[in-house]
């Protein structure tokens, strides 16, 4: 089986410190922090392995910009990642489940 690297872009990044700013400062809840933040390493761990075979997206936004959606594990968040021509995983945005993500694409 093949094994990705699996690189966290700036921009995802920055998008996953805001879930987070927002769990711990507006719903005060130290626990969803820690429980989201896990779940974003597992999927990521998760993603390295699975990542050539997620299928393509139905999204014509995320075709055009060749972009795949993997779901976290256990939260109602995802992410947006490429696999390059260097066979990295490059994930590009993190998004919660109910936004509407196609509207927020950089």
């Amino acid at each position: 089986m093949k094994q990705y690297k699996v690189i966290v872009t700036p921009d995802a990044e920055e998008d996953l410190r805001k879930y987070v700013a927002y769990l711990r400062d507006v719903k005060k809840n130290p626990q969803a922090v820690k429980n989201v933040l896990e779940d974003f390493r597992d999927t990521k761990k998760s993603l390295k392995n699975v990542a050539g075979s997620i299928k393509e997206p139905d999204s014509e936004k995320l075709k055009e910009r060749g972009l795949k959606r993997m779901n976290f594990l256990r939260h109602n968040y995802f992410v947006l990642f490429y696999i390059g021509d260097d066979d990295k995983v490059y994930i590009t945005d993190v998004f919660h489940g109910l936004e509407d993500f196609e509207s927020k694409l950089r």
